[in-house]
């Protein structure tokens, strides 16, 4: 894989719009020990307090050993030195990125529920591919809809596959089982009555073998 020499696998952590830097540290706190890789995501932040809040997830995420991946945004990822940047279809193309912040950094896509754009990133160099929404999801509208068939046929590629959207503990069994390396999740942790817990409960998916 591009970016990492261990394949990867378990909960890939999408952090909440919380504009309070502070409590979204708390948050994330509680739970980064079940983290496989952590995404910063802000929509709703202007630029210095998406800095702020990024600069001190990247303290927080080196000190327990997860990578830092930053949402969409190319420049911010590089400019606080994080592991890698997840690129929308809006964004940046793999290559500029992967130009920009290094071999060694994890470049995402996002493919929606379309292989021909899995194909396109995966020549691109990306690190790994991300399909979805499997579920209703209430972080952003969606309007593509994924099943499990599409991570059984990126295996092709050889690269980590993420699932995500509305992904729960009560769900996520067959797309671990179609082949998913990691599911993506913020709700079903972030908006849990209990998030230590939930997000303990989505790494257990994990427990059984990987799928061939």
């Amino acid at each position: 894989m591009n970016g990492s020499s261990a394949a990867p696998r378990g909960l890939y952590l999408i952090t909440p719009d919380d504009p309070d830097t502070a409590r979204l540290l708390r948050r994330v706190d509680a739970v980064l020990g079940a983290a496989t890789w952590l995404q910063y995501r802000n929509k709703a932040a202007g630029a210095a307090l998406r800095r702020e809040q990024a600069l001190a997830l990247r303290a927080r995420c080196a000190a327990a050993g997860v990578p830092l991946i930053v949402n969409d945004d190319l420049a911010l990822a590089r400019a606080v030195a994080a592991d890698g940047v997840h690129l929308g279809e809006d964004d940046a193309d793999p290559a500029t990125a992967r130009q920009a912040l290094g071999a060694g950094a994890l470049v995402g896509v996002s493919c929606y529920d379309d292989l021909e754009r899995a194909a396109r990133a995966a020549a691109a160099g990306a690190s790994y591919l991300a399909f979805g929404a499997f579920h209703p999801t209430r972080s952003k509208i969606t309007t593509r809809r994924a099943d499990a068939r599409l991570l059984r046929a990126a295996a092709c590629w050889a690269l980590p596959r993420v699932a995500i959207g509305g992904v729960t503990a009560d769900n996520a069994a067959p797309l671990v089982a179609a082949g998913a390396d990691l599911v993506a999740v913020i709700g079903a942790v972030f908006d849990a009555p209990d998030p230590p817990a939930a997000a303990r409960a989505l790494r257990q998916c994990f427990d059984a073998p990987a799928p061939p």
